[in-house]
């Protein structure tokens, strides 16, 4: 009996071991110092240099221009005629916070309730979800996570595309978020009157108004008490955009909820403010410009708004903003987890009226800027993170191959879902029938 036992678990350890050894883990980032050199280097704040080299250390790069020295023991990656880009930056998207789009219990997005912007997106963020390898190996490495819902759905969190936890990758901006009330319609299947419309347009201002006055109270009452006041979770949250310490997002698009938000933030005298969406930001350019309110717009790639609008007022949008004054950045903002294609929608606004140089800016500096993170992110500049990538071409172009990603010194590897099933079926060998 007692040798069966150890025949028994001499076999378990067999195949355990076995197991260990058949299954490895999937390739890992790696560390360390590297030098990418003979690359065309575009800084974005600099502009750009030729044949040049960027040398990176212990997660910053630590030297850019065409007369570096390469320090012993550097990794070399040769770059000629390839191409280096700070990494981009997605001014909004639920990465992370959703895996499966028709299967509620993979959603962590939308929190019950009109009002809980205590409920921070980054303790929701899946550092595994499938998606993050697909975004980040086009070359977008940092997102703003941005929870949906209600009035007050949530605290937005700027993260990093790389490391295991949510707090690795937190990229050190938050914000609290506002949906402003709507004056159009939800969509063909919105059969509402006009006067109902407008009732719950008033409701919702009404409840809106209603928690930042509890707020401002809750503020002063908290400054008295030095902190002793009776703990309101939703109220706690709020009072550091009350003191100017923390943004306030306003997802609104309608020019008409446009020109009402930046109004309330006026009589509000909400000191931070970010507004997102913008879909109709060219109706109102100018009073959007003269509130200084900068703007993360986006889709670019998407419908006109309205049935008799030009079919590329999507597309012409943040151009006619930039013209206008307005500061600018884009969002892919695709609730199909296409966030790879932030630069297609930058490459678009392009096209139509932004230009290159400020479509570049619009996902890299411009949202680094926005989010108070410019002095880490956004160009390539010694003493910045080593967040960047190098292409073969101009990556708003889609034939550009993106060949490798760096995350805060992290090389990453280039290998994603998509990439695996492409080289399973590329290379398929169905078997022979005997």
């Amino acid at each position: 009996m007692r040798k069966n036992i150890i025949q028994l678990l001499s076999a378990c350890v067999l195949v355990i071991t076995t197991l260990t050894f058949t299954y490895a883990q999937n390739q890992k980032g790696t560390t360390g110092t590297y030098a990418l050199t003979g690359a065309t280097i575009e800084t974005v704040t600099k502009g750009i240099i030729q044949n040049g080299t960027v040398v990176i250390s212990d997660g910053k790069i630590t030297a850019v221009g065409t007369n570096v020295s390469i320090p012993q023991g550097a990794t070399v990656i040769d770059c000629k005629g390839k191409f280096i880009y700070p990494g981009m930056i997605d001014g909004g998207s639920i990465l992370g916070l959703s895996e499966v789009g028709s299967d509620p219990r993979t959603n962590d997005y939308n929190e019950v309730g009109d009002v809980v912007p205590q409920m921070k997106a980054l303790t929701a963020v899946n550092p595994n979800a499938v998606a993050i390898p697909v975004t980040r190996i086009s070359g977008v490495t940092t997102t703003l996570v941005v929870p949906q819902g209600g009035l007050f759905p949530g605290t937005a969190s700027l993260i990093n595309l790389h490391g295991y936890t949510p707090d690795q990758m937190y990229a050190g901006f938050d914000a609290v978020v506002m949906n402003f009330p709507t004056t159009g319609r939800r969509g063909f299947f919105d059969r509402r009157s006009d006067e109902d419309i407008k009732k719950a347009v008033e409701k919702s201002l009404g409840k809106i108004n209603d928690v930042w006055d509890k707020a401002v109270q809750y503020h002063k009452l908290d400054s008295v008490t030095k902190g002793k006041a009776a703990y309101y979770p939703e109220l706690e949250a709020i009072v550091p955009v009350v003191r100017g310490e923390r943004a306030l997002i306003i997802e609104v698009n309608a020019s008409k909820d446009i020109l009402a938000a930046i109004k309330w933030t006026q009589e509000k005298k909400v000191k931070k403010v970010i507004l997102s969406g913008v879909a109709e930001g060219w109706r109102v350019a100018d009073e959007i410009a003269k509130s200084k309110i900068p703007v993360i717009t986006g889709p670019v790639l998407s419908l006109p708004t309205r049935d008799y609008d030009r079919y590329d007022r999507a597309y012409a949008n943040a151009g006619l903003m930039k013209k206008a004054g307005v500061t600018v950045a884009i969002q892919a903002g695709d609730r199909n987890m296409n966030y790879r294609n932030l630069p297609y929608h930058a490459g678009f606004a392009a096209a139509y009226g932004l230009g290159r140089e400020e479509a570049l800016k619009a996902v890299t500096i411009v949202p680094a800027q926005i989010f108070g993170v410019a002095d880490k992110l956004g160009s390539i500049e010694t003493g910045k993170s080593a967040t960047l990538f190098i292409c073969d071409g101009d990556p708003f172009e889609t034939k550009t191959q993106v060949q490798h990603v760096f995350i805060e010194g992290w090389q990453i590897p280039m290998i994603s879902r998509q990439t695996e099933l492409y080289d399973e079926f590329l290379q398929r060998a169905p078997g022979v029938k005997k």
